[in-house]
C-alpha cells in the first residue's frame, strides 16, 4: 500500500443533543449526533420521539370510517380491441405490370360472345 494517501484513524468524542458522550476511533475528531443509542427507541423501548407531521392522525382520519378494515374495489372493466390479423388484411401485389380494372374484364369478356354474326356464304 502507499504511504501517506490514508487520513489518520484518531480517537473520536461523540455527543448526542440527550447529553450522552462516549469515545470511539473515526477520521474525525468531533462528532455530533441527534440520537444515540441511549435515547433511541429501538433501544430505550420507550417512544420519546413525538409525531411532528401529523401522519398518525392522518392514518386515523383515513381508515376511520371503515375501522380500520380493508374495502372490497369494484373490478373495472376493460374494453378489448378486436384486432384483424395481419392475413386477412388486404394486401398490395406489387409487379412492374398495371393492373387492370375489374369493368374492363367484363366488358371484353361480354362482347365476343354477344356479338356473334351468322355466318354468310
Amino acid at each position: 500500500m502507499k504511504n501517506d494517501i490514508h487520513p489518520s484513524y484518531d480517537l473520536c468524542d461523540v455527543t448526542c443533543v440527550c447529553g450522552n458522550a462516549f469515545k470511539t476511533r473515526a477520521v474525525k475528531p468531533v462528532i455530533k449526533v441527534e440520537i444515540c443509542a441511549a435515547c433511541h427507541p429501538f433501544y430505550t423501548g420507550k417512544q420519546k420521539l413525538l409525531d411532528t407531521a401529523g401522519r398518525m392522525e392522518k392514518f386515523n382520519k383515513k381508515f376511520a370510517a371503515t375501522g380500520g378494515k380493508m374495502l372490497e374495489r369494484k373490478a373495472k372493466v376493460i374494453k378489448v380491441k378486436t384486432v384483424t390479423p395481419r392475413h386477412a388484411a388486404k394486401r398490395k401485389v406489387l409487379s412492374s405490370a398495371p393492373a387492370k380494372k375489374s369493368d374492363e374484364k367484363a366488358a371484353k369478356a361480354a362482347a365476343p360472345k354477344a356479338e356473334k354474326k351468322p355466318e354468310s356464304k
